[in-house]
């Protein structure tokens, strides 16, 4: 039986503008409605489970290890936008979380880097300048959102 591909997946509305992207790079329209879908989704992030694994952190309840890959001596915050990819890409079963991208924005701190969708036609990486981009973007859009919500005299 053949491997299931992206096409048996579909195609998600963040592929779509990935593939926009792609064809012309240097457009600021297809880069701001790439990061305004990708802020806008909630991925899928593998997570450790702490009894199997040998990191001894004292995590509090509810809190969550999330899994970061070594390759070429960056880390990596592994990201899937479809339950499905994630699997795809999972030798074994995984446990997950969903977490919006403006929330991985805020939260993630340099110098972790982002795979997006590993194992797909539509995988991406992010570096840590483009992630502390789009923190101050989140950053800069929950201030202007602060600001309105103010009452006016």
């Amino acid at each position: 039986m053949a491997a299931t591909t992206d096409n048996s997946q579909g195609i998600t509305e963040l592929d779509q503008a990935l593939h926009a992207l792609r064809l012309d790079m240097d457009d600021t329209k297809l880069q701001s409605k790439y990061y305004d879908v990708f802020l806008n989704m909630t991925f899928c992030v593998p997570t450790l489970d702490q009894q199997e694994s040998d990191i001894k952190s004292e995590l509090e309840e509810g809190q969550i290890l999330p899994l970061v890959i070594e390759s070429e001596g960056n880390d990596y915050l592994m990201l899937f936008d479809t339950e499905e990819r994630l699997k795809s890409w999972a030798t074994n079963d995984v446990k997950w979380v969903d977490v919006p991208g403006y929330i991985l924005a805020a939260t993630t701190m340099p110098p972790l880097h982002w795979a997006l969708n590993v194992g797909t036609e539509y995988s991406k990486q992010f570096l840590p300048d483009e992630i502390a981009w789009l923190k101050e973007v989140v950053e800069r859009c929950n201030a202007d959102a602060a600001e309105q919500e103010q009452p006016h005299p």
